[in-house]
């Protein structure tokens, strides 16, 4: 063989093996990072004030389209806040619904007639009373049920994320990514949670009466016998978390919607959403400083490989110390803001309207 061969055939296999990388590499475009300075334009997230503080700041601008679909659904405006730019950054989208999910995060069942509830005297969940329990499900009614019914149509899929493992009832209740129980199964199911939920005892024990103060550090003992927060067993009884879960009542589940469980990890949630051509998530759901951000379905996890639009009035900070979420959720969502794209539901539109 000639060495004029021997020489070919080495870059003959390097062409192909380029070829062929370039045909699996994603196609790339150029963003033109271009800021345009909006005029007066109104705050943001200001639809739902009760439950979100509108969002004001000095300096907003309009950026090109960022996602740009071929086949593209849904109008998705969005927002973020950068330091370096010196303000809020607005961009239109034109995403495909048949490669979106919402997913709702935590939407726990608790005192809504299901069965689950805050235990007295001094026990704690989710909001942690009773009162911030029920403002968040009036939220819950006001602002995602309308937005969940009314995307349901015009995306792949519905999913809520549950705390903790699937427990069997739930297998029986709820779709999950391994299974989907039939009518009947639901039906004995749903009254076979109603009857584990409302035989568990839900009396803990009351506020401490008389606390044991040293004289050199009072402060460390007093917060250290009476912190807070203390949802264990002392205030909420042994097993209270180790009931079941429902979904709550004041969203309108259909049966082909997924719930998904924390225990199962990102991992499978991640591998699921991509079978099923998942490319962005608009999430949804409570609470904003914590398990909306940080949880299984959370949007640490989910920002890592898709284009997630976190709904800054679809969802709920905890508000201690205050009667109202207002404040909290703003400040949360604006945090937020400095990583992720903020949409709102009125900003939430189909295209063909």
């Amino acid at each position: 063989m000639s060495s004029k061969r021997l020489i070919v055939l080495p870059l003959l296999a390097c062409l192909c093996a380029t070829s062929a990388l370039a045909e699996e590499a994603p196609a790339k475009r150029v963003y033109q990072n271009t800021l345009k300075r909006l005029k007066n334009p109104p705050p943001l997230l200001a639809d739902h004030p009760e439950f979100v503080e509108p969002i004001v700041e000095e300096a907003r601008y309009e950026a090109p389209r960022l996602v740009d679909d071929e086949n593209a659904t849904l109008s998705v405006r969005a927002w973020r806040f950068s330091y370096n730019a010196r303000g809020i950054i607005e961009m239109p989208n034109h995403i495909n619904g048949k490669e979106t999910a919402v997913i709702m995060v935590h939407p726990w069942g608790i005192d809504d007639g299901q069965g689950w509830k805050t235990p007295e005297p001094a026990g704690v969940c989710d909001f942690c009373t009773p009162t911030k329990n029920h403002l968040a499900a009036r939220h819950t009614r006001t602002v995602i049920d309308p937005l969940l019914k009314r995307l349901r149509d015009d995306v792949a899929l519905t999913m809520y994320s549950l705390r903790g493992a699937e427990y069997p009832v739930h297998t029986k209740l709820y779709r999950s990514i391994r299974y989907n129980p039939t009518d009947e199964e639901r039906a004995a199911a749903k009254r076979e949670l109603t009857e584990l939920l409302n035989a568990f005892d839900y009396r803990g024990q009351p506020l401490p009466a008389s606390l044991e103060l040293s004289k050199e550090t009072p402060v460390i003992d007093y917060f250290r016998q009476f912190p807070g927060l203390d949802a264990s067993a002392k205030y909420n009884n042994t097993g209270f978390w180790d009931m079941a879960i429902p979904v709550c009542a004041d969203v309108t589940m259909h049966r082909d919607d997924y719930v998904y469980y924390d225990a199962d990890g990102y991992p499978p949630l991640r591998d699921f959403l991509k079978a099923q051509g998942i490319r962005h998530v608009i999430l949804t759901g409570y609470a904003t400083d914590m398990c909306f951000c940080a949880t299984t379905a959370g949007y640490e996890n989910l920002s890592k490989d898709f284009n997630v639009f976190l709904v800054g009035d679809a969802t709920l900070a905890t508000f201690p110390s205050n009667i109202t979420p207002r404040f909290a959720t703003n400040a949360a969502i604006s945090f937020a803001a400095l990583n992720q794209l903020v949409t709102q539901t009125s900003w939430i539109k189909s295209l063909k309207e």
